[in-house]
């Protein structure tokens, strides 16, 4: 992208983020990859490697459950040091001068609570890898302390409280998003005017279609990403291209 049409797609974002009052940006894996924490699909990926275990065999065999945690803690390992980005700290400054009411993401990553996004402020559609849950009272776990455990004895946790099994408070293969975070998100993106979708391939369902009710209820909705989506059909604007270089450096002032 030459310079002229690196302005052009900085012009377009900024008219687009004026023209909203109510806004809900809907981040992907491509926010993060520029950071390097790896995706599922590229070539090469380490998720290839160390592919997480499907929810249903993790909850009925503790050998599976064993091998889920050896697979989690070297996926850790492998961007143990990644910090948040450009785009995670676009995303931050909009959400702290009150432009993006909420931001929802497909992310496990924890970046965009550590670029300073309050957490009522995200809603996280497939979870969050920086914790872990018991399945049967949803006491929170640290992961520091799981991996602790698994080291020290080569078992998978239970939960001190109750018993239970205590997995990521990721959403796994097989395993249902979370219904408040589903419902939250769908009645945020409905009820915004701007829709900013940067880093998402947008194939991945049920969340790829909350875009879709967002666009049916009025919403416009503006993707950014470095590929084409399947729903650049329904966009009022489309801008491709590397997200750090193309967003505005910073927030259009407001009239």
């Amino acid at each position: 992208m030459d310079r002229d049409d690196l302005t052009r797609a900085q012009d377009a974002i900024s008219r687009f983020i004026l023209a909203c009052e109510n806004i809900v940006v809907f981040t992907g894996a491509g926010i993060s990859t520029e950071v390097g924490v790896p995706d599922f699909r590229s070539p090469g990926s380490p998720w290839r490697i160390h592919t997480p275990i499907p929810f249903q065999d993790f909850m009925a065999d503790d050998k599976a459950r064993r091998e889920a945690w050896r697979r989690k803690f070297t996926m850790d390992d492998v961007y143990r040091d990644v910090k948040p980005g450009a785009t995670h700290r676009f995303i931050a400054e909009g959400v702290a001068q009150g432009r993006v009411r909420r931001v929802v993401t497909q992310n496990i990553d924890n970046l965009h609570q550590r670029s300073g996004v309050p957490d009522d402020k995200i809603i996280e559609l497939h979870g969050n890898g920086s914790y872990a849950r018991c399945m049967a009272c949803e006491q929170r776990h640290e992961i520091a302390d799981i991996r602790a455990h698994f080291e020290r004895e080569g078992e998978p946790p239970s939960c001190g409280a109750c018993g239970g099994i205590v997995k990521s408070a990721t959403v796994s293969f097989g395993q249902k998003m979370p219904l408040e975070a589903v419902r939250q998100a769908a009645l945020d993106m409905k009820a915004a005017d701007g829709i900013i979708i940067l880093g998402s391939s947008l194939v991945v369902r049920p969340a790829a279609d909350l875009p879709v009710m967002a666009a049916e209820a009025g919403a416009q909705v503006l993707i950014v990403n470095a590929e084409k989506t399947p729903l650049d059909r329904i966009a009022a604007c489309v801008v491709r291209g590397d997200l750090p270089s193309v967003l505005p450096k910073n927030w259009p002032l407001t009239d």
